[in-house]
């Protein structure tokens, strides 16, 4: 069995940017007691703990929990009844200013602007920039529809290349677009974390519902580790359990 299992966080261990079902958070105590674990995904640390570190119960091994917000360009791990950051990679001010306008533009283009939308669409995130298409705080309902086939985003995703040349853009969540530096992906993030935990990558495995093509858990498959690919928190709930069960034979 593998020593770490890794995991995307929205739309794999919770709905989009809600925090983790008390049935996650006891399964995923669970398996912090037979493998060390690792959450990256695209929101910032506010995020992660609102949505998991918050989440766990007392019993849970906070020890071999691994959380890394904005795909991988931060890491986050608990000692001394604390969590602190072990590194940052952030963006310069005119690298973020070119990416503003870039999606500015590109919505234009492509003709992809919904008529209603909740808070913010574009948040900076230090080491990363995040789009959401209906706004960082949407009803999930609102998401589920808005493009449930990735299709609109394809088209945005294909556009930007086209504009900032020289970084990564891949999609994540149910309507969101990641901006993060050339290289800068799971599968980067992937391999921090094989740096900072001494664990081979061929000893981890990695679960999301977004390895396809130009999903922004893919690298990690392209990276050569076993992969599963889920539909929605539930099934990864039966992935876990199916993990914990085997290590304890």
């Amino acid at each position: 069995m593998k020593q770490l299992v890794a995991f995307d966080l929205d739309g794999t261990l919770a709905e989009s940017k809600q925090p983790l079902s008390d049935r996650m958070a006891e399964a995923f105590a669970d398996l912090l007691q037979v493998a060390q674990v690792a959450v990256i995904s695209g929101g910032d640390w506010p995020q992660f703990d609102k949505q998991v570190a918050s989440r766990l119960p007392q019993r849970a091994n906070l020890a071999q929990l691994w959380l890394m917000p904005t795909t991988g360009t931060k890491l986050y791990t608990h000692g001394d009844g604390k969590w602190s950051p072990v590194y940052a990679e952030l963006f310069d001010e005119a690298q973020k200013q070119s990416i503003f306008a870039a999606f500015d533009a590109s919505l234009e283009a492509t003709g992809f602007v919904p008529q209603e939308t909740w808070g913010e669409r574009i948040e900076d995130r230090g080491s990363q920039i995040t789009f959401s298409a209906l706004g960082q705080q949407a009803p999930i309902h609102a998401k589920e529809i808005w493009d449930p086939d990735f299709a609109k985003r394809k088209i945005i995703q294909a556009d930007l290349r086209t504009r900032l040349p020289g970084l990564s853009i891949n999609m994540g969540g149910a309507t969101s677009i990641d901006i993060t530096r050339e290289g800068v992906d799971k599968a980067y993030g992937l391999k921090k974390l094989r740096d900072a935990s001494g664990i081979p990558l061929d000893a981890m495995m990695f679960i999301g519902d977004a390895i396809f093509p130009g999903g922004n858990d893919y690298p990690a498959k392209q990276l050569g580790l076993d992969t599963v690919r889920v539909r929605d928190p539930e099934e990864t709930l039966a992935v876990i359990e199916a993990i914990v069960a085997c290590q304890k034979r």
